[in-house]
């Protein structure tokens, strides 16, 4: 669980500007404050980070830049569906970024190094869908269901990432340990 949490946090910090707008639009609070309340949380995030003098992520710069472009559309527009449509930019850019081949490979065990690695490929691959399914999911839900887009993204995109991090973890172990197995078993005396 603790592996699980250190792993969400970086998304959540990134994502943590959309999470705000969502959790105000489903209050139901007034779009010029969503929107105001969303960007000062970005540049909030930002400005502490840069305070501490911490590295500020790309994709937390991204973060910021859209909410206040869509924030500013919306408010131009009145239509409150250009910053619902931020989560579904920001998953195709990291959905594009996890199809670089062998880009799990960095958190396989040291026990499980070159034993599961083909394995971990694959799910490289199956996180890059994901990504790209819930992009797609979110502006079906922003556009033709627009009411229910803050239960959507308080609960899908956490909710299918959780799902397919239990799937991985028992994948990848069942694997692991049955290549162990079965290394040892073929040569017992390197064991």
């Amino acid at each position: 669980m603790q592996n699980l949490l250190f792993a969400a946090r970086p998304l959540a910090n990134d994502v943590l500007s959309t999470l705000v707008f969502a959790l105000l639009v489903a209050l139901k609070i007034d779009l010029r404050v969503a929107v105001g309340l969303s960007v000062a949380v970005g540049a909030g995030q930002i400005a502490l980070a840069l305070h501490r003098r911490r590295p500020v992520a790309a994709l937390q710069w991204m973060s910021l830049g859209l909410v206040m472009v869509f924030g500013a559309a919306s408010l131009v527009t009145d239509d409150i569906r250009f910053v619902m449509i931020k989560p579904s930019i920001i998953y195709l850019v990291i959905g594009a970024t996890m199809l670089q081949r062998g880009w799990m490979l960095r958190y396989v065990p040291p026990v499980a190094v070159g034993r599961v690695d083909d394995v971990m490929t694959a799910f490289g691959y199956v996180w890059a869908t994901l990504m790209f399914a819930t992009a797609a999911a979110n502006l079906v839900v922003a556009y033709a269901f627009t009411p229910h887009w803050p239960a959507f993204v308080a609960v899908v995109p956490m909710g299918s990432k959780l799902v397919l991090f239990a799937i991985q973890f028992r994948t990848v172990g069942a694997v692991a340990r049955r290549r162990i197995r079965g290394a040892q078993a073929a040569c017992p005396a390197a064991t």
